[in-house]
């Protein structure tokens, strides 16, 4: 029988607080916002915006936010809106780890069986919530190859595969920044785009956990 919308939104808070990973990210987040509070020029006062990402990055396609300019009314609106957002953003992070935590746990006596890359992979493709995901990632990655490739401007396009499969997507930049710099440029891109389908298969695997937990009926009932 499955379970109803209502208790699933019930179990998102359950996940995000029962076990120590999740715990442990949470605990990571409050100290990132209190950062950007008592050092807001600092580079560290995004750690709250990385570390909830990749949701944190969808106010950007909005125009309203915090810098919104206006009456004090509206300014304090945008930022309260903010916050809780990121809020939001940081309790569905630490409920798919929580997710994660809870596929991984065994009985003491159970030796955990290896599993195939198949197996490991099937959360990221068996459900419509990772799989729209992952279909935003396609679509940010696509853009990205056709203005390397095809247009004559490329400009900015390596941002939306960057915010779409963040945060891991800031490593493969890193990773692929000594090819941009060297005589292997054209591997660059490549490499990149790499990066991005991997941390995109990471992030839907956790997304896809998280929909079966969220999913899945509550022992005994």
């Amino acid at each position: 029988m499955p379970t109803s919308p209502r208790s699933r939104l019930r179990r998102l808070p359950v996940l995000a607080t029962d076990n120590r990973l999740a715990r442990g990210y949470l605990a990571v987040f409050a100290l990132g916002v209190l950062v950007m509070l008592l050092f807001p020029e600092s580079p560290y006062a995004m750690s709250p915006m990385m570390l909830t990402a990749p949701l944190s990055f969808l106010p950007v396609l909005f125009p309203f936010g915090p810098g919104t300019e206006g009456s004090p009314p509206v300014e304090v609106l945008a930022t309260g809106l903010w916050f809780a957002w990121t809020l939001l953003c940081a309790l569905v992070n630490a409920a798919a780890l929580g997710a994660l935590a809870r596929k991984s746990d065994r009985a003491p006596s159970v030796r955990p069986r290896p599993r195939a890359p198949r197996a490991l992979l099937a959360p990221a493709v068996d459900n419509w919530l990772a799989r729209g995901y992952l279909a935003v990632v396609a679509v940010a990655l696509g853009t990205f190859l056709y203005a390397v490739f095809v247009s004559s401007d490329p400009g900015f396009a390596g941002i939306w595969p960057i915010m779409a499969a963040a945060p891991l997507s800031f490593l493969a930049l890193l990773v692929t920044a000594p090819a941009e710099h060297s005589s292997l440029t054209w591997l660059s891109p490549l490499l990149f785009s790499a990066g991005v389908v991997l941390s995109g298969l990471v992030n839907a695997v956790l997304i896809g956990l998280l929909a079966h937990r969220l999913r899945a009926r509550p022992a005994g009932g």
